[in-house]
């Protein structure tokens, strides 16, 4: 079991307010016993842990929470000495005495220098070349069939592995990447911003990983050599790969599942499969996931670049004032515009360039039809929630016009604070009423005036604070 002994409460110091300042002292911790970059060969004494500490107590905000003392400890020193103290109670660390000198020192537990990788690799920082593990899928199982050691099988079946997880990192980061970007256009709504983080990703994530993942370094190129070495390896002589049998037996004997099997062959059928989902399954969710991520951007920055271009571009004035101009003086204005906008570019084929191409047949494609299994009620009712929830908060042109008609009446004229709120499509026609003076309504037939009224609407149901408007409807003669 996991939770036993020292390791009870083994999660206790990440619960609290200080939990962010804890993770980065266990990452410096992390960083300098067991990086490139480790300053000790051996554990580190108290004073040096505590020195560690409160450099990590300079960096990490401390969170606000209403139920504990914000002045509990007097300094960083003091803080540093009560998560040590934490930390080695709840079984992150060891504290070790040298029979010799009685010092002590503090290493990490085994699980808790499992726990603290994970969080250093967490932070992004560390360098991985995480799509070099089909490569190295193919030389470790080239190597086995070579010279026949277990060790290179091994290390091949934990490569395999790892393209899955692999896989699995990189979808789920350029999801959250595409999550963040959305948050980040919402709170700031900076286009420049927006476009920097968006090229940034792709000039630094993009093209030393993800490029290589799907060009030089594809499941796809490298499966069918991965299929010969374990072919090969098939059909090797018998005394061979019993010899091999009896090592993966001795090495791994964890991996037998009765007597009759054999380790050997179940992982070559390991390796295959991993190879199989990651081509079948893993690559097309990667691109259609990269795909929505690019998608999601360029709309993005192209809705932020159309808003930021019309900031200083008043059309609706422009078309106010040519309609209050004489009838020449519009046609005269609109020809000389017409003018300048017209670009007229004439040029002829040249006949030499002009060859008639034999249509090439198309070899036929052979597929074969699938059979799939009926959908599961949650994928069911996932779907009809997405669906009833879109269909909810859509606000459309001809549901607008018909509110603001039944709100009006026989009347002309009506104060935004007198429209009344009876549904949830009548609140979300409410918060969109100011887009009825758009060219859009307008060439519908509905012609409408909005004029602020001066004062604030407050104290609402739904909302905490609007401002006021006169809507004025205009009859459309010709309407």
């Amino acid at each position: 079991m996991f939770f036993t002994n020292e390791r009870l409460q083994f999660f206790r110091p990440l619960t609290s307010k200080y939990r962010e300042q804890i993770v980065e002292c266990l990452r410096l911790l992390h960083e300098r016993l067991y990086s490139a970059r480790a300053d000790y060969g051996e554990s580190l004494k108290r004073e040096q842990v505590l020195d560690i500490f409160s450099e990590a107590l300079e960096r990490a905000p401390l969170l606000e929470s209403d139920d504990e003392d914000t002045s509990r400890f007097k300094s960083n020193r003091e803080q540093a000495s009560w998560i040590l103290t934490s930390l080695i109670e709840n079984g992150w660390l060891e504290r070790q005495v040298d029979q010799a000198t009685f010092q002590s020192t503090y290493p990490f537990s085994r699980m808790g220098r499992l726990f603290a990788q994970s969080l250093a690799e967490a932070d992004g920082h560390n360098t991985r070349t995480r799509h070099r593990n089909t490569r190295n899928t193919l030389n470790a199982l080239s190597a086995f069939a070579e010279h026949g050691e277990v060790y290179d099988l091994l290390d091949a079946h934990e490569y395999a592995e790892r393209i899955i997880a692999d896989f699995t990192d990189i979808i789920a980061e350029l999801e959250e990447r595409k999550r963040q970007l959305v948050r980040e256009v919402e709170a700031q709504q900076l286009v420049q911003q927006a476009s920097d983080q968006f090229f940034d990703f792709m000039e630094r994530r993009f093209q030393p990983d993800l490029a290589v993942r799907l060009s030089a370094d594809s499941v796809e190129k490298h499966r069918e050599r991965i299929q010969d070495v374990i072919a090969r390896i098939r059909r090797k002589p018998r005394e061979w790969k019993a010899e091999a049998e009896r090592e993966l037996r001795r090495l791994a004997p964890d991996l037998l599942v009765d007597e009759r099997s054999s380790i050997l062959w179940q992982l070559l059928d390991g390796i295959e499969g991993c190879l199989r989902n990651a081509a079948d399954i893993m690559l097309p969710a990667l691109r259609r996931t990269l795909q929505s991520f690019t998608q999601r951007a360029d709309i993005i920055i192209r809705q932020l670049s159309y808003l930021h271009s019309q900031k200083h571009s008043d059309i609706v004035g422009l078309c106010r004032e040519l309609s209050a101009l004489p009838a020449e003086e519009q046609a005269k204005r609109l020809s000389a515009a017409g003018e300048e906008m017209a670009v007229v570019n004439l040029a002829l084929v040249d006949p030499g360039q002009v060859k008639l191409r034999e249509r090439r047949e198309r070899p036929p494609v052979h597929s074969l039809m699938e059979t799939l299994d009926a959908p599961e009620e949650d994928t069911l009712r996932t779907l009809a929630v997405n669906q009833l929830l879109d269909k909810a908060f859509n606000v459309n042109a001809s549901g607008l016009r018909s509110y603001l008609r039944a709100a009006l009446g026989n009347s002309s004229k009506l104060n935004t604070r007198d429209l009344p709120v009876n549904s949830a499509n009548d609140l979300l026609a409410l918060s969109h009423v100011i887009a009825l003076a758009s060219a859009e309504h307008a060439a519908s037939g509905l012609r409408v005036r909005i004029e602020p009224s001066g004062e604030t609407i407050s104290n609402e149901t739904y909302f905490d604070r609007r401002d006021g408007f006169i809507i004025d409807l205009e009859h459309d003669e010709h309407a």
